[in-house]
């Protein structure tokens, strides 16, 4: 399941930035001949709003979002393990209370209409649940994961210990 969800934020996260280029260009060149697409630049927005939960969920997964581990690097990876999970955990009812406030943002404004585009501002809003949603998944995959990994230590829920830097070797 978590290959084909990765598969799927990879295909939907390259198929937005696809669209957005070509939008983005098509306006361009519109504008150079004095006929400009009002609506899109609302519709690029509303599109890359998407693309940034769609990319933080697929960066979550792959372990690739920067972290400061200046700190925790000198502990054990079972100690480091515990920490990650406590820090899952916080992260997902961080998660909760942004899903459940997107999701009153998007009743609320969902008879708003988006810039010049016509659309409901409920499509904006609404990324912010579903992205919480993504990357609670990716956490809770990357947290089972790291769980049926543990006897080995090499990967954590944020972090994969085989990945770090070697130790600098004093001259």
């Amino acid at each position: 399941m978590a290959r084909s969800l990765a598969r799927f934020e990879t295909i939907v996260g390259s198929l937005l930035l696809a669209i957005i280029v070509v939008l983005v260009f098509v306006a361009a060149v519109m504008r150079f001949f004095e006929r400009p697409l009002i609506w899109s630049v609302d519709l690029a927005q509303l599109l890359f709003i998407w693309l940034c939960f769609v990319g933080a969920s697929r960066a979550m997964r792959e372990r690739a979002h920067l972290g400061v581990d200046l700190l925790v690097r000198r502990l054990s990876p079972r100690v480091r393990l515990a920490i990650e999970f406590l820090l899952a955990a916080l992260f997902i009812a961080f998660m909760a209370v942004i899903a459940v406030e997107g999701t009153k943002l998007t009743l609320l404004n969902r008879q708003r209409l988006f810039g010049d585009s016509g659309l409901s501002y409920a499509y904006v809003t609404i990324a912010v649940p579903v992205g919480c949603l993504f990357l609670t998944l990716s956490i809770l995959a990357n947290a089972i994961e790291a769980w049926r990994e543990r006897a080995r230590g090499t990967l954590l829920v944020f972090a994969r210990l085989d990945a770090e830097p070697a130790p600098r070797q004093e001259p």
